[in-house]
């Protein structure tokens, strides 16, 4: 199935979220906020141990390798979950059928903390945790829960997946990976991992897979057509190198329902949420097109040849009348699939 989000229901000022309690000293004190004592139970001894972790960095799923400066992508990052966010809040909107009352959520491979801000705010009555292995990203997250007015209850947690969650005091309600998962090696060890972090009838939801993102026309008026369907490949290829080059590294067959049955869980459903921005665009989300072409500029140059390298350097040439700033039929078409499945009572 898939849900449609229409181009009115883009937001217009509420993207902007920041800064939580990283240690959670004081982050139930709030009336509105009990302890989570009062109504989770404690995780057990085999659910829970304290150790720690190192800083090594992995993937949020924007651009993929373990060289990514993720603190220099952040910018990037964060543009293109604002403009992703309608489709985001509809899988957020569709999970909460399901879970309808979480007392704590935790989005594992949080990056800079978009959708954990949504989550904030379409959950009012959870404790949210952005988990994620790069400091600078959870930085900002929590500046963007405070501009949002959900500091509160938002809490940062720092370390690689999946071993960081085991840092969690209290097994999650609903435990969300966004194009996370497949930055870990061993993808079906790692959802077994996950499952272990949910209380029993906890949701995990993990967003892969889906349509890949158009912004152009197939003919742009110069330049070979099809441009965008030579960068799909060059991506394919290079998600592919950056999978096989992890530590531990499992091919799996991506059927997700499977995997996630293999891990323990019941599979409670697939849908895929459709983002439609039609021309003209708003500058913000022109904006975000010219950072998406501007980085597979930088990252695919050695795999196009030399005519799509010119096509791509008049298309983020602002002084081209041809380039995504000046061009009126830029757009953005693209789909998310989001597959949930629940830990058994």
């Amino acid at each position: 199935m898939i849900d449609m989000v229409a181009p009115s229901s883009l937001p217009r000022t509420s993207f902007f979220c920041g800064t939580g309690n990283e240690s959670g000293i004081g982050l139930y004190a709030v009336a509105r906020w009990p302890h989570p004592s009062e109504r989770l139970i404690p995780m057990t001894q085999d659910q829970h141990d304290h150790h720690g972790h190192d800083g090594h960095d992995h993937g949020h799923g924007h651009g993929h390798g373990g060289d990514v400066d993720w603190a220099a992508m952040a910018a990037l990052l964060e543009a293109e979950a604002e403009v992703h966010s309608p489709a985001y809040a509809r899988a957020l909107a569709w999970l909460g059928k399901e879970v309808t009352e979480p007392g704590l959520i935790v989005d594992a491979g949080s990056g800079p903390g978009v959708i954990a801000c949504l989550m904030a705010e379409a959950f009012p009555g959870a404790r949210v945790v952005a988990a994620d292995a790069s400091a600078p990203l959870l930085e900002r997250a929590r500046a963007r829960a405070a501009r949002q007015g959900v500091a509160d209850r938002f809490d940062t947690l720092a370390g690689e997946l999946p071993e960081s969650l085991r840092e969690l005091e209290y097994p999650a309600d609903l435990l969300w990976a966004s194009r996370s998962l497949h930055h870990l090696g061993d993808q079906k060890a790692a959802l077994t991992a996950f499952a272990a972090r949910l209380a029993p009838g906890g949701t995990l939801a993990i967003l892969e897979g889906g349509l890949p993102s158009r912004y152009l026309p197939r003919e742009i008026g110069f330049g070979r057509p099809g441009l965008q369907a030579r960068l799909d490949v060059a991506q394919e290829e290079r998600f592919a190198r950056m999978r096989a080059e992890l530590p531990g590294a499992v091919t799996e067959t991506e059927d997700w329902p499977v995997l996630l049955s293999a891990a323990g869980l019941k599979h409670t459903g697939s849908r895929s949420f459709l983002l439609d921005v039609p021309a003209p665009v708003p500058d913000r989300v022109r904006a975000f097109v010219v950072g998406a072409l501007t980085r597979a500029r930088e990252i695919h140059a050695d795999a196009l040849d030399a005519e799509d390298r010119a096509t791509l350097d008049r298309l983020v040439d602002p002084a081209d009348p041809g380039s995504v700033h000046q061009r009126p039929d830029v757009f953005v078409l693209t789909a998310h699939t989001v597959h949930r499945a629940v830990r058994p009572v």
